[in-house]
């Protein structure tokens, strides 16, 4: 394989007859055929071709290679977002009366699929504490299908271990499906570890800018082509445009992610020095419970830092308000910090006890580090925290 930036930059299309450098926007619905065998070969799938945009498209395909290559997966479908992809590929891999074992800590939408709409399909799942991960082999079940964890989690940033899932994920029979999309495959390939399919929002640090949704599954070929099948028929597709930012943003995917880590490993280390933070969570911190395992599997830190404020959920949007550079959002990954407090905002309607379930405390605030002048970003941190 050729390493991480090259492919990164040089996976690209065909050229065209114009002998573009760059890559050009394929903005068609459909593709054309040449005569009736011509059609017919290509729907039988004797012959690889474009046939309609929902289905592959040439922007796509050069993104879809490009984080395949990167997770070091054999084969991938794209999605208009990380929740599409989250989503078609539990729905194409599962049938009714089967069952999921998952890391409690999971994104919230996530999270609802399992306990809302997976429920009305007779698919149950059942969760397991980060801190009690070594116990996992006890919630498998005959009906146990898939295997499902994210790491580093959202928004604890809790880091399981791998190594020790992909063996259990083996040892048991089951599909295992990794959400890398806080590590990014510059970080973390989960396929080394023995993850069968990983996931990832597109939108995030793949884009990097705030500007486009996207969402991506690479994995083995036969559940790919699963997925694929599915997706073909139910129409979650990325659409070229936006496969075209992505594929260019991943050309500066590694040198942007090492500064983010690097400016969030600084702020960590000062929210961890100031009297009003209870606490911090950072991978690369060594006060991290698993800095060990984040050590072993990251070749970074990643770019969110959670930390606990004094004061709980006044304490917290008391923060909020004298954030003055720092965005408030609901997205991550960009290049402008984000600050954001679950308690508060997106898990309110959750009792105390059901956010500590997950572990959102009522002081928690979760910040997306950016890449503007790390002094600029912990001047603003340390006046609002002041």
């Amino acid at each position: 394989m050729e390493n991480f930036e090259t492919s990164a930059i040089r996976t690209q299309t065909e050229r065209s007859q114009f002998d573009e450098h760059s890559t050009p926007l394929y903005l068609t619905s459909s593709f054309i055929f040449q005569d009736a065998e011509d059609m017919r070969a290509s729907f039988a799938e004797e012959k690889p071709k474009n046939l309609y945009s929902r289905f592959s498209n040439p922007n796509v395909s050069e993104f879809t290679e490009k984080i395949a290559k990167m997770e070091g997966a054999e084969a991938g479908y794209a999605f208009a977002t990380g929740m599409a992809a989250i989503y078609s590929t539990f729905a194409a891999l599962l049938s009714a009366g089967d069952h999921i074992v998952s890391c409690q800590s999971v994104f919230g939408s996530t999270h609802t699929l399992f306990t809302k709409y997976f429920p009305k399909w007779n698919i149950e799942t059942t969760y397991f504490k980060a801190e009690d991960a070594e116990n996992v082999e006890q919630y498998i079940q005959p009906n146990t299908k898939i295997l499902y964890l994210e790491t580093p989690t959202n928004p604890a940033i809790e880091i399981l271990d791998l190594e020790f899932f992909g063996k259990i994920a083996k040892k048991h029979n089951l599909i295992f499906i990794v959400d890398n999309c806080f590590a990014t495959p510059y970080l973390q390939q989960p396929i080394k570890y023995g993850a069968d399919v990983v996931v990832h929002s597109a939108t995030k640090l793949i884009d990097g800018q705030g500007r486009v949704l996207g969402g991506i599954a690479v994995g083995k070929e036969d559940l790919i082509r699963e997925i694929y099948l599915f997706a073909r028929n139910t129409g979650p597709a990325l659409s070229p445009f936006n496969a075209w930012v992505l594929s260019k943003s991943l050309e500066t995917l590694a040198i942007r992610v090492e500064k983010h880590c690097e400016n969030a490993l600084k702020v960590a280390e000062f929210l961890e020095s100031h009297p009003n933070v209870e606490f911090v969570k950072y991978p690369f911190l060594k006060s991290h419970p698993n800095y060990e395992v984040a050590k072993k599997q990251m070749k970074l830190g990643g770019n969110i830092v959670a930390f606990e404020i004094k004061g709980g959920i006044e304490g917290g949007r008391n923060f909020l308000n004298k954030i003055q550079m720092c965005s408030l959002s609901a997205n991550l990954g960009d290049t402008r910090t984000i600050v954001t407090h679950p308690a508060s905002t997106t898990h309110s309607k959750l009792s105390d006890e059901e956010r500590n379930e997950v572990g959102i405390t009522a002081g928690l605030v979760r910040c997306s580090v950016g890449l503007e002048n790390v002094d600029d970003i912990i001047a603003d941190l340390k006046q609002a925290l002041d």
